[in-house]
């Protein structure tokens, strides 16, 4: 078990019913302070004949109407605010670049639970006031740096915001000042273990622990970040619609990450009829923020693919488990009538030993889909015979057949030819939404 300033094991170690009442009690008080505060919310609730009285505990969320974010961008920018304007210190944003974007409120008392949250998974990987942790998510109005900021400062951990970008200088703090734990996507992550090994600093770096989220990665490419930065790596999972990263996230065990059940209540729901599923069934994740004041939600519907668990775990935290996401239930590719989720695709390349930098298109041509795969080599398959790069061509052909049902054109290209993301990865170029 983690020890430090945030490991709180009368909340984190609860039994079952003691986490129960908690959620019952902070949900009724919310479902009352929304249906007051908030008529686009109060709407909802008329149309479907509830009203806060019905709801007199967890057992009752699924007569709740569901949220989406269409439902925020109807309200934008401040039709969900549940506390008065002035209350509120802060704002956050989505990262998405069509339509509207989503924008998030926090009083302080918001942003000190969210803070705590962090701290939580900072202490899970090991964290304490002794370590240096090196945030290189994004600042801004993305919420990945503001939040792994806030929970190093919580634990009393020396915190170097350095934002994203200028990889050179990145490499450089990472060996100056001996950071010990990393913050960053998956993807910018793999690409600073290029770095390091490029400049031949492997043995400067004093990394003990990384937290990385903001998209979706294998468990292979787990395994080689962990191996290229000698580090054991941590799932962080958020959404800036709830407060940012830290709703949930990974203990030692790696088996799922726990989620924040003091703040949040987890629903898995079937993503064609809305039908609450039981744990273990795969599903669509649906939250509830049970102690928001300025922006709470009521069963978001989050579109992400996964699984609920309460298996024990051997770290000792009782909250509940979710995995890491296994797709999307609104942009997984429909290839051919097949779901494809780029983690099958990423899984497949890893096992076959190539870097996790990849791109995958999709076009119609004559009304029918295609699917192509362009994949990096490393520098030594570069060096090989065409004759041979054909031949791993096919046999990368052949494995996505096996693993996808369909035929995926592979193309592997040069070393460092697809572009480098300092943020999210863009893995997925989809031609078929330009027709």
């Amino acid at each position: 078990m983690g020890k430090g300033n945030y490991f709180q094991p009368e909340i984190e170690c609860a039994s079952p019913e003691v986490i129960r009442a908690m959620q019952d009690e902070r949900l009724r008080d919310t479902v009352r302070r929304v249906y007051d505060s908030v008529p686009y919310y109060r709407n909802l609730m008329d149309e479907r004949g509830v009203k806060p009285s019905d709801i007199g505990g967890v057992a009752d969320l699924h007569r709740l109407p569901f949220l989406t974010k269409d439902d925020l961008r109807e309200a934008y920018p401040y039709g969900m605010l549940a506390r008065p304007l002035e209350d509120c210190v802060r704002i956050q944003s989505t990262s998405g670049t069509t339509g509207k974007r989503v924008v998030a409120f926090y009083t302080q008392h918001d942003i000190d639970l969210w803070d705590e949250c962090c701290a939580r998974a900072i202490v899970a990987a090991g964290g304490t006031k002794k370590d240096v942790v090196h945030v290189c998510y994004g600042y801004g109005l993305f919420t990945g740096g503001p939040g792994l900021n806030g929970g190093s400062h919580k634990v009393g951990s020396l915190t170097l915001p350095m934002s994203s970008g200028n990889t050179d200088r990145q490499v450089q703090f990472l060996c100056d000042l001996e950071a010990t734990i990393l913050c960053c996507t998956p993807s910018y992550a793999a690409y600073l273990g290029e770095a390091v090994h490029e400049k031949g600093l492997r043995d400067k770096i004093r990394l003990k622990a990384g937290i990385f989220g903001a998209e979706a990665w294998s468990e292979e490419m787990r395994r080689d970040i962990e191996k290229s930065l000698g580090i054991k790596a941590y799932d962080i999972y958020g959404l800036t619609e709830l407060s940012g990263p830290g709703v949930s996230f990974e203990c030692s065990e790696q088996s799922g990450m726990h989620i924040n059940e003091d703040h949040f209540i987890a629903e898995i729901i079937d993503p064609h009829t809305g039908e609450v599923l039981p744990d273990g069934e795969r599903g669509e994740l649906v939250f509830t923020s049970i102690t928001k004041e300025a922006f709470p939600l009521i069963r978001y519907r989050t579109r992400d693919i996964c699984v609920l668990s309460r298996k024990p775990c051997s770290c000792g935290r009782t909250h509940v488990k979710m995995s890491k996401p296994m797709g999307r239930s609104d942009d997984m590719l429909i290839v051919k009538g097949v779901n494809v989720f780029p983690s099958q695709i990423e899984t497949v390349l890893i096992r076959h030993g190539y870097p996790a930098n990849y791109q995958i298109v999709v076009n119609r041509v004559k009304n029918s889909d295609t699917l192509d795969v362009h994949v990096e080599m490393t520098s030594e398959m570069f060096s090989d015979s065409m004759g041979a790069v054909a031949a791993r061509e096919k046999e990368l052909v052949d494995a996505l057949k096996s693993m996808l049902g369909i035929y995926a054109n592979v193309k592997l290209v040069a070393p460092k030819s697809i572009t480098r993301s300092e943020g999210k990865a863009v893995r997925i170029i989809d031609n078929r939404k330009l027709y």
